[in-house]
């Protein structure tokens, strides 16, 4: 099994780390998957470089496997990170599109209703590399963050995106591309220490974020937290909830009357963090001050009627 770690030449962002990691010892050439995306081998780990959007080139993993024979155990894709705020952060998260209809056509990737599995270092990289980040002196200038489960491209391996935000001025920083290029190097052990946050434990718990903005603000209070495993994490956006009409008290408490893409978002979310932590306990960690009260009721009420556990903060530590 070989671990793919996916660069763009299209993004300073992605390519910046890409370059940094490469410098690092033992790497050699490997074999090109297809024109346009070379390849380098260090251990256990293939770097994979193309020119596409980093968003759009699906099922690398599948490719991999079928081209040069070599099973996948997981993808980490490198790639810049935009926001409004235009504040730099360094951020990481979890990708799917649970909430689009099948005839919604995903704008950053991925397919309609489909959630990748989550990569269970997500948790554990996210604390490392906030120590990394401070070792480096990039904190508090730079933000160490989650994001919520958003967009492309379709794998079928635990997978994560590593980015560097959030304008051209810090796409390019040599020092957060060199933090994203420790942070891959020290957590997939390839200076000969402990890879971190490999997933081969069983009877843990695992926190799937429901709620929230996109950034995750309750839900990685826990997360920062020594030992803390995550999986989905489903902002505000990705619960679609058509509001009940007023004076239908039932709708209220009652899953069934909530129409949108909420319960099969929840549904494919809790599957794929289940399948990605064989022999973990996935429970639900609500953002309760995101929800209006019907909101809240009818997401509590699926959670009981599928039988997923909903936690409280000290569940998961």
């Amino acid at each position: 099994m070989v671990i793919l770690v996916v660069a763009t030449t299209a993004d300073p962002a992605s390519i910046g780390p890409a370059s940094a990691f490469l410098s690092m010892p033992g790497w050699s050439p490997g074999p090109s998957l297809q024109e346009g995306i070379e390849s380098f081998s260090n251990g256990e780990v293939r770097l994979l470089k193309h020119e596409k959007s980093i968003v759009r080139e699906d099922d690398l993993d599948l490719r991999w496997e079928t081209a040069i024979g070599e099973p996948v155990s997981e993808v980490i894709f490198l790639s810049r990170h935009t926001a409004v705020s235009s504040r730099p952060a360094l951020t990481v998260h979890p990708i799917a599109v649970p909430h689009l209809k099948d005839d919604e056509t995903p704008p950053q990737g991925g397919r309609p209703g489909w959630a990748a599995q989550p990569n269970p270092r997500i948790g554990p990289w996210l604390r490392l590399l906030k120590q990394i980040a401070t070792d480096q002196s990039l904190v508090p200038e730079f933000e160490i963050t989650l994001e919520a489960t958003h967009h492309g491209p379709v794998t079928n391996t635990p997978t994560m995106f590593l980015e560097i935000g959030s304008t051209e001025e810090y796409w390019g920083r040599q020092d957060a591309a060199q933090a994203i290029a420790l942070l891959l190097w020290q957590g997939l052990g390839l200076g000969g220490g402990t890879p971190v946050g490999t997933w081969n434990r069983g009877n843990e718990k695992i926190l799937l974020g429901i709620g929230g903005g996109h950034y995750a603000p309750r839900h990685m209070d826990i997360v920062l937290k020594d030992g803390v495993w995550v999986g989905h994490l489903l902002s505000g956006y990705s619960l679609p909830m058509e509001e009940p009409a007023k004076g239908n008290s039932k709708s209220n408490s009652n899953s069934q009357e909530i129409n949108g893409m909420w319960k099969h978002a929840i549904r494919v979310s809790y599957e794929a963090t289940k399948s990605a932590f064989p022999g973990g306990e996935v429970m639900a960690h609500l953002d309760h001050k995101s929800f209006k009260g019907w909101q809240k009721n009818a997401i509590t009420n699926f959670l009981t009627e599928h039988n997923i556990k909903i936690g409280k903060p000290d569940d998961f530590v």
